[in-house]
């Protein structure tokens, strides 16, 4: 495996994904602005969209993947009954828990947006459109499953793509607007959960190859599904826990009007770039670093630890200073239109810039975690997580009152960080994460590559700020090709700093 060449693949797809999701946010952002109706969909979305997150991006091949190359060791039936059992119990599990939450979904919706009960319209709305959005989480899971099947021979170009499929029917919908009307967002939760099933049938589809599922009541529960349930529950909670972080930012912004909006947007902007920092690189290394693992190949694994943190940095760095001098800039250029008023420009960029202090830690959390679950143990990154998420509830709770929404972005970061340092200290104690000799000095080469290239941004920003304003019919053309040039900026520094290096990109790993 090439991890360079892997994970571009695997980023090539994800851009697409989320440069459509940008797509769909600007067109929700002009039709639904901030509003109560708005916040009743982000509310309705949120759910499924963060099992998608959590299921989708790394967390189910965090438990999955090792194990799945185990039994492959040890031949392609023992691999098969295995992963056929897993699908059963997932399946049935599922279906079990969304005919609950369809029940009992007004005490759902009360526990994950308690603020809405003082609008009894904004609460039955979201009540409606939960309903109508919740399939969507036995879709994804089981999507996920088929997607860790592929990941696991190395196959990462069509499990990223299938997100694809979301936005498309989203923005397909959004098109419609004016004609929709009141029922717009009725329509948007319809075609969320029809994207979940297309999206299986897709990865199905690519995955009869290597496996076919077959569909029974009778499991087995043996040593190795137990074991990997039991992997499974606390990989889900570490792996996605700056989603769950922001789920429960989420939950206490429904108390103050408009926030849950401000947060969405913000939190789209910076996930653009920790989808290629954190998500793609620890989703590409895990197969080959379990495999090293388990022939506990030394070199090999320290080699490809410390090129993939190199390159997580390389790729977060840069993206961090950016959002840092430039938060208002962005969230205009991207969604101050229509609706989506210079107040709520200015609310979703002081949630970014807060948010954006914590991106490195954000891909940190990613890579690091994927070290630990290479080992087959996801009880440690489960322990950190639950300490973070204690952290993040307890910050935000308290200053709430005093700063509002904006206290949620600062929580998140200031418990992401602890859950990164956390993770590394682990590492190292254990002796799972040795630095190499260069590592030091190539991460000085990419912050200081990171801080002139941001300089230069910092500049280009204030010469031309007036094609920058809200008002300003050019802007986001103007921060595209600001970010174009930067970026080619930043290669070719880094190049010269040689914090990046081409002959890298033929490594083999």
């Amino acid at each position: 495996m090439n991890l360079i060449k892997s994970t571009s693949t695997y980023s090539f797809f994800l851009l697409i994904s989320r440069i459509l999701g940008y797509l769909r946010d600007v067109l929700i952002a002009i039709y639904l602005g901030s509003g109560p109706i708005a916040d009743a969909f982000f509310v309705a979305f949120r759910i499924p969209n963060t099992f998608r997150r959590l299921f989708s991006e790394g967390t189910f091949n965090s438990a999955f993947v090792p194990s799945y190359i185990s039994e492959l060791d040890k031949g392609k039936k023992s691999a098969e009954t295995f992963a056929n059992n897993i699908f059963n119990f997932l399946f049935l599990t599922l279906l079990f828990l969304i005919l609950i939450i369809e029940i009992f979904m007004p005490l759902f919706v009360f526990l994950i947006a308690p603020g809405f009960v003082e609008s009894s319209e904004k609460l039955e709305m979201t009540i409606d459109l939960t309903r109508i959005t919740l399939p969507f989480l036995l879709f994804v899971s089981l999507s996920s499953f088929f997607g860790a099947i592929l990941n696991s021979y190395n196959k990462f170009a069509i499990a990223s793509a299938a997100p694809i499929i979301l936005n498309v029917l989203l923005i397909l919908t959004l098109f419609f607007a004016n004609y929709l009307n009141d029922r717009l967002v009725f329509y948007l939760s319809y075609a969320v959960t029809a994207a979940g099933l297309i999206q299986l049938i897709f990865l199905v589809f690519f995955t009869k190859k290597y496996f076919k599922p077959k569909f029974s009541l009778k499991i087995t529960l043996n040593k190795k599904l137990k074991f990997f349930f039991k992997k499974l529950v606390p990989s889900i909670f570490s792996s996605g826990v700056t989603q769950i972080n922001i789920l429960v930012g989420t939950i206490i912004a429904s108390f103050q009007a408009s926030a849950v909006s401000y947060l969405y947007y913000a939190d789209r902007i910076y996930q653009i770039n920790l989808a290629i920092s954190g998500i793609a690189i620890g989703t590409v290394l895990l197969p080959n670093l379990s495999k090293y693992v388990e022939q506990k190949n030394i070199k090999k694994i320290n080699f490809i630890q410390n090129k993939s943190l190199e390159l997580s940095l390389f790729l977060s760095l840069p993206a961090t200073f950016a959002l840092l001098v430039s938060s208002e800039q962005i969230t205009s250029a991207l969604f101050g239109y229509g609706s989506f008023n210079y107040l709520s420009v200015k609310n979703s960029a002081d949630a970014l810039f807060f948010f954006a202090i914590g991106l490195p830690a954000f891909a940190l959390i990613k890579v690091f975690s994927s070290y630990i679950f290479a080992r087959h143990n996801t009880k440690t990154p489960f322990i950190i997580s639950i300490y973070s998420v204690v952290i993040n509830i307890f910050i935000s709770l308290y200053f709430f009152r005093d700063l509002g929404f904006i206290i949620i972005p600062i929580a998140t970061t200031i418990s992401s960080w602890f859950n990164a340092l956390m993770l590394f200290v682990y590492l190292t104690q254990r002796k799972y994460f040795f630095f190499n000799k260069g590592l030091i000095v190539a991460i000085s080469k990419i912050l200081f590559s990171s801080l002139i290239t941001s300089f230069l941004f910092y500049q280009l920003i204030q010469h031309l700020g007036h094609l920058l304003d809200y008002e300003s019919e050019y802007k986001l053309l103007t921060i595209l090709l600001l970010v174009t040039v930067t970026f080619i900026i930043y290669i070719l520094i880094s190049i010269l700093t040689k914090a990046f290096k081409i002959s890298d990109i033929n490594l083999k790993y």
